[in-house]
């Protein structure tokens, strides 16, 4: 039975240990209404130039191939990114180290369109560009990475920081998200009546990315 003395102890306090970091950023309006224009304009032409779906078939979420980075429609942006690795770099206290964009392709998520819980191997950050969002469709979850979590879950009287097993990021036009490549994330389903538009990318060490491994996603 536990004890209702709180007297008993001269002190106390909470160490929060081993933190995982998500690095949240909105560029100005002026930027990402360009960006996101040239984006959505080059996607539809992308789109154009692919079958359509099968008699009795609809798609749900659309995702392009990995190297937009390599158009120039997507250069302003990869240039904006660059930037946000570079401040995530200096965040972590990390040397200065060359690093790449492994990958950069675009997520289209229709009305009841959903992302299922995933990591990206073999890369070190990655990110979320966010093109188009909606009320209903402008969020993000981050499950907790601790797989013992999953063992004894018992009920809580309020979600706190130290309790819950996920956190739900808010996002908006114009936002970068990027965070560790193994942190496990998820898409809830798109409760708007648009699409959601935005572009995943990650990020390697050069040296790891050329001599050792190449990423896996």
């Amino acid at each position: 039975m536990a004890r209702k003395n709180k007297t008993i102890f001269e002190e106390t306090d909470v160490l929060r240990m081993f933190p995982s970091f998500v690095w949240k950023a909105k560029l100005k309006p002026k930027i990402h209404q360009n960006i996101n224009k040239n984006i959505i304009h080059k996607l539809e032409q992308i789109r154009l130039s692919e079958p359509n779906p099968a008699p009795g078939q609809s798609w749900q979420s659309w995702q392009s191939d990995h190297d937009l980075h390599k158009l120039n429609e997507f250069c302003e942006l990869v240039d904006c990114l660059n930037d946000a690795v570079v401040s995530v770099l200096a965040f972590l206290k990390i040397s200065q180290m060359d690093f790449q964009i492994t990958g950069v392709w675009a997520n289209i998520n229709p009305p009841d369109a959903a992302h299922r819980k995933h990591g990206h191997p073999n890369n070190f950050l990655s990110g979320v560009y966010y093109v188009r969002t909606h009320k209903g469709a402008d969020t993000i979850n981050f499950h907790d990475p601790r797989s013992q979590m999953e063992i004894i879950k018992p009920p809580v009287t309020e979600l706190t920081a130290e309790n819950t097993d996920q956190v739900v990021v808010k996002v908006k036009n114009g936002t970068i998200l990027l965070f560790p490549s193994w942190l496990a994330h998820s898409v809830d389903t798109n409760r708007s009546d648009e699409a959601r538009i935005s572009v995943s990318f990650n990020v390697m060490f050069s040296a790891y990315a050329e001599k050792m491994s190449k990423p896996l996603w």
